[in-house]
């Protein structure tokens, strides 16, 4: 039988959890490289999990107050025949994601929607995480785009890099995931997302396609695990370790130029093949140094 969750825990967590244990399966670490990215602890999220995997792992925080991306480069996730096709602008956003500011317009299913504000109330707003807007008028300040990255002091290499999405009305911390490439077995370079969760993190696997037009189309869709795609892991107290593949939850993340210059991402969230959330931004960039 699975061991039981951290007693200390919220109940919804530790349901969660257990549900993670029992329909996933036990993996090794060192197997699944591609997928592994940083645990939350047992509390909330949001800013100071930075803080507090830094001192885990020994590493320095720097908060980019200069120009600095979601990626070191955009070949970590592209080959160079693909860079050749990709618009420069949308390079320069991920290469340079703090010069920029984000306008966002969501818009829920009405079903999902109820779902939405349910998983807030039980997760998201306590968490400080994955806390997806629930009306228009949340996101009618705009959000700013932090940029922090974890850098170990020795070598200088970057091993994490966080992206902060704040409410400029309030200064909250709504989503907070961790960027690089990974590369799935028998795939190329995907891009990886890590959401951190208590004991665990909420990780998406997405596949790049660049189009016709220049632009960046990011897919999750896949069919079985090791498939680009949505996945729970888990580690319990005794350090074993749980993925749990969901191959009925999907997102795709459209960027592209419209007609008059401007930058702007579709992303749409589906689950069993309907639709759940879309979400419209408008990329406001990039500012002048000064």
């Amino acid at each position: 039988m699975p061991a039981l969750q951290y007693p200390s825990q919220r109940l919804q967590d530790w349901i969660s959890q257990r549900w993670v244990m029992l329909m996933g399966r036990r993996v090794e670490p060192d197997e699944i490289g591609w997928l592994m990215g940083p645990f939350g602890f047992v509390d909330v999220i949001g800013a100071s999990h930075i803080e507090r995997l830094a001192d885990e792992e020994g590493l320095e925080v720097r908060r980019c107050t200069e120009r600095a991306g979601l990626l070191e480069s955009m070949s970590d996730v592209l080959d160079d025949e693909a860079l050749v096709r990709l618009n420069p602008r949308i390079r320069a956003f991920y290469e340079g994601t703090t010069g920029y500011d984000l306008d966002i317009w969501t818009a829920w299913t009405p079903f999902f929607g109820i779902g939405g504000r349910l998983i807030q109330r039980l997760y998201s707003r306590r968490l400080r995480q994955l806390d997806l807007p629930q009306d228009p008028l949340d996101t009618a300040r705009g959000m700013e785009s932090v940029v922090i990255k974890l850098v170990d002091p020795a070598t200088g290499e970057v091993r994490h890099t966080a992206w902060h999405r704040v409410l400029k009305s309030t200064g909250q911390v709504v989503y907070s995931g961790y960027y690089s490439g990974c590369r799935p077995p028998g795939r190329g370079t995907c891009m990886r997302v890590v959401f951190p969760l208590p004991r665990g993190n909420a990780t998406v696997v997405l596949e790049p396609e660049v189009t016709e037009t220049g632009g960046l189309n990011l897919h999750s869709r896949g069919e079985k695990f090791g498939d680009p795609g949505f996945y729970f892991l888990l580690v319990d107290k005794k350090g074993r370790h749980f993925a749990q593949y969901i191959r009925t939850f999907r997102e795709k993340i459209a960027l592209d130029e419209d007609d008059e210059g401007v930058l702007r991402t579709d992303h749409t969230l589906t689950l069993w093949r309907r639709t759940m959330l879309r979400l419209h931004y408008r990329i406001n960039g990039p500012r002048q140094a000064g």
